[in-house]
């Protein structure tokens, strides 16, 4: 019998050996890239290691905190409650958009994929065929959607390693341009995704009702501990922690869903990488020089390009590896350019697991169209918002 991935209670679906084996591959490679990095200058791969380390361990703690909130039925809730309220398949999508918009600027762009992904495909089923609209808007507005807060992207973070600024003074630079990003990216999905929004509605199931306990207290918490702290990543990390073993020991939650959640492999190849870039940063002059001689829109332009290529946790790691010139530049760049290709960003593979578990074929193909589209467009709109607060 083949292996089969479970997400939550939305079903299941074959896992090949590649598909299971591919995350330790990865880890793999992390590993031996962190230790040539070691290997070659142990000053600046410790150098690199401090300043990508936070972003790793605030981003588990979100996607345990954000474990916690799912189980109690709050995203459900959310999505159903949408679908109940919204006349058509334009207003369901408006509603979704801005829904995940929050969750990615709260919990983090991989916390939302992972839990509203099928609170998304649910709700989509009930609009016919409105379902690949929701699917594509949101991975797709995920990654456009992380520019407001430090912890919204893990690339936030690793560029914030020289800027030193709060949850709040980074929310003054980055809402404007937030705002663009997620407005534009969402009008080029609903545009180019209108045929299916008009599909005719259907009555929503049985709702599933949220209980406001530990799931949305652990979501208030840490929502404030990102705003606030200069340096959230343990605070945060120890909330995720202390609310998932609570759940544990009342035996509401099994360690294997939280693995499964989690991706630990999948995040120790992806350290491990942006931690040998972010040396060779160090070591080579190359990018600092060459992001020395660009302006803001060419630093977004290279650090988008750099995201589709190499991913944009490694990215960022290489680019902000000594301190950049344009940094609010290079992060819109490093968080809407991953939706150039399935490479960019580790939410593209969070996206095409969680659909699969939903018995969902992602829309892979059309979700590159409509980030081919969206990327350039959503970058002019938010460098336009970002040089009215101050030189890009």
């Amino acid at each position: 019998m083949p292996a089969t991935e479970q997400t939550g209670d939305v079903g299941t679906v074959p896992v090949g050996p590649v598909a299971r084996l591919a995350p330790w591959g990865l880890a793999g490679l992390g590993i031996v890239a962190a230790v040539a990095a070691v290997a070659a200058d142990p000053s600046d791969a410790g150098s690199a290691a401090s300043q990508v380390w936070p972003p790793f361990v605030l981003v588990t703690g979100l996607l345990l905190v954000g474990l916690v909130a799912d189980q109690d039925g709050l995203f459900a809730a959310a999505g159903h409650r949408l679908a109940v309220l919204a006349p058509n398949g334009f207003v369901l999508f408006a509603g979704a958009a801005a829904m995940v918009a929050v969750v990615t600027a709260l919990l983090n762009l991989d916390t939302s994929v992972v839990f509203l992904t099928p609170v998304l495909v649910h709700a989509g089923r009930h609009r016919g065929r409105s379902g690949a609209a929701l699917l594509i808007g949101c991975l797709l507005l995920s990654n456009a959607g992380s520019l407001l807060l430090p912890g919204s992207n893990l690339t936030n973070l690793i560029v914030l390693g020289h800027l030193h600024l709060s949850g709040g003074e980074f929310f003054s630079h980055m809402a404007l341009p937030w705002v663009a990003s997620v407005v534009v990216t969402g009008a080029v999905v609903a545009i180019g995704e209108r045929r299916s929004l008009r599909a005719g509605h259907r009555e929503p199931d049985e709702p599933r009702r949220a209980t406001l306990g530990l799931g949305a207290l652990a979501v208030a918490v840490v929502t404030v501990l990102v705003v606030t702290l200069r340096s959230p990543a343990l605070p945060v990390a120890g909330v995720g922690v202390l609310v998932v073993a609570i759940r544990m020991t009342a035996g509401r939650e099994e360690l294997g869903r939280v693995r499964r959640v989690v991706g630990a492999p999948v995040l120790v190849g992806l350290f491990g990488t942006a931690m040998a870039l972010g040396t060779l940063g160090r070591a080579w002059s190359g990018p600092a020089t060459l992001l020395s001689h660009l302006d803001g829109v060419g630093t977004a332009a290279v650090a988008a390009g750099s995201a589709a290529v190499l991913n944009n946790l490694p990215a960022a790691a290489l680019l902000a590896s000594r301190v950049p010139p344009h940094p609010y530049a290079l992060l819109v760049g490093l968080n809407i350019g991953p939706n150039l290709f399935v490479t960019g960003s580790l939410a593209w593979i969070l996206w095409w697991r969680t659909a699969r578990a939903t018995g969902s074929a992602p829309p892979v193909g059309r979700a590159v169209i409509l980030g081919l589209v969206s990327v350039p467009l959503a970058m002019a709109a938010a460098l336009g918002m970002l040089a009215l607060s101050g030189p890009l």
